[in-house]
């Protein structure tokens, strides 16, 4: 059974950074995606970033990028992101989410879902 566990979240002020981790267990396939996502209240779950584990291709929701930085440590089997530059609208649940028997396409079909970590940006 897959397990996705995150961690790292917290309160920051704006600018600030902080380092979410998603440690993965239970998961057998070979090639596969991997991605981060957030909700915040009141609004829509959406992507943030994602990361194929085979051949290390990203993409990046337009919001973050140049700021954001996802990543992952095949040997420790976590997922991490590396947020830099944070600003109050970076406040959400954040989420780590992993590719199932359904192919991902985008930020589309993930099927595995951890808990969430909270982020908090103040001005």
């Amino acid at each position: 059974q897959v397990h996705l566990v995150e961690s790292g979240g917290g309160s920051v002020q704006a600018g600030g950074s902080l380092r979410l981790s998603c440690a993965v267990s239970g998961y057998s396939h070979d090639s596969y995606w991997m991605a981060w996502f957030r909700q915040a209240p009141g609004k829509e779950r959406e992507g943030v970033a994602a990361i194929n584990i085979n051949d290390g291709s990203t993409i990046y929701a337009d919001s973050v990028k140049g700021r954001f930085t996802i990543s992952r440590d095949s040997a420790k089997n976590t997922l991490y992101l590396q947020m830099n530059s944070l600003k109050p609208e970076d406040t959400a649940m954040y989420y780590c989410a992993a590719e199932g028997e359904v192919v991902v396409v985008g930020f589309e079909g993930y099927q595995y879902w951890g808990q969430g970590t909270q982020v908090t940006v103040s001005s």
